[in-house]
């Protein structure tokens, strides 16, 4: 499918044109249904549009992940199956199951439900989101004394405290027994120290946030003069080759690499390169890029809907 597709590039354009003028027959029906299946598989995939660039915990991934398999499911069940691909219910049968799966239900209405407290405590810490785009270099409110936020905190604690389901949850008796722990370092007043210029007041930080974007950049640092993009890749690498390093001390294993060579030189330097080129190229179509076209249509933020209307007209 994924194939088809992306060798077609008239496809893309022509999907997004029957997106904008909400008609189908701009498209053969049996590319729609093939491309539609495509797009929105990768639509529930792509989740980072709806992440803030803030990081667990509070970027709930796997929530919203779950939340696009719904909205998936939904609409298969209002346009029908014969408006998708066939290959594409094949991920029917699980995706019926995740859907129907009642634990994954309650527990989703419990991540919910906390997710909605969390902000209540990031709003009374002054650690909310903003609209500065600035993700985890974002300070929060600038602008509220520490007094206030303490206030808004114990309002915070008071309000779960009184309510009988929260105050008796485990979870919730273990985050305020973390508020009650550190309160005083979050809530700390300035210090004043006495320096050969004069006063000098230090304000105790409430978060690790500057010591996070300190760590940040200098891993970027890093990244620009050795040319890795990621140490955990590199890391999970070499966990990876580990075994087969270890495996060097096997006669039997270095026998089999051998294959009746006396040293390893002698051995690598008998692999045909056009066949490990050729297998390069094979793997690098399999986990193919998306196409700027296939791209544009994914992010739209109404997608789902977008489909939907046009599998009616």
């Amino acid at each position: 499918m994924a194939s088809l597709i992306e060798e077609d590039t008239q496809v893309g354009t022509g999907l997004l044109k029957s997106i904008s003028k909400n008609q189908p027959n701009i498209i053969p029906a049996e590319k729609l249904a093939i491309v539609s299946s495509y797009v929105m598989i990768h639509w529930a995939l792509d989740t980072t549009g709806q992440l803030e660039g803030y990081g667990f915990p509070f970027d709930c991934l796997h929530f919203i992940f779950y939340q696009r398999l719904k909205v998936l499911y939904e609409m298969v069940n209002i346009a029908g199956y014969d408006q998708f691909d066939k290959r594409f219910f094949n991920l029917w049968k699980p995706l019926n199951k995740i859907i129907n799966d009642q634990q994954l239900k309650s527990s989703a209405r419990q991540i919910e439900k906390k997710m909605e407290t969390f902000k209540q405590l990031r709003k009374a810490l002054s650690i909310r989101v903003s609209e500065n785009k600035k993700g985890l270099n974002d300070d929060g409110d600038d602008d509220t004394n520490i007094k206030s936020i303490a206030q808004k905190v114990k309002q915070f604690r008071t309000q779960i405290m009184a309510d009988e389901k929260l105050s008796q949850a485990n979870s919730y008796k273990k985050m305020i027994k973390q508020i009650d722990t550190y309160w005083d370092k979050l809530f700390a007043d300035p210090i004043i120290i006495e320096t050969s210029d004069g006063q000098v007041v230090i304000h105790p930080q409430r978060t690790n946030n500057i010591l996070e974007r300190f760590f940040r950049e200098l891993k970027r640092r890093n990244r620009k003069r050795s040319g890795s993009i990621s140490l955990n890749r590199r890391l999970k690498t070499m966990l990876t080759d580990t075994p087969l390093i270890k495996n060097l001390d096997n006669k039997e294993y270095i026998e089999a690499i051998l294959d009746g060579n006396d040293t390893l030189e002698e051995r690598f330097e008998k692999i045909d390169s056009n066949m490990v080129i050729e297998k390069l190229k094979a793997e690098q179509k399999s986990y193919g890029k998306i196409s700027p076209e296939m791209k544009k249509i994914i992010q739209r933020p109404d997608l789902p809907e977008e489909l939907t209307a046009l599998f009616a007209a």
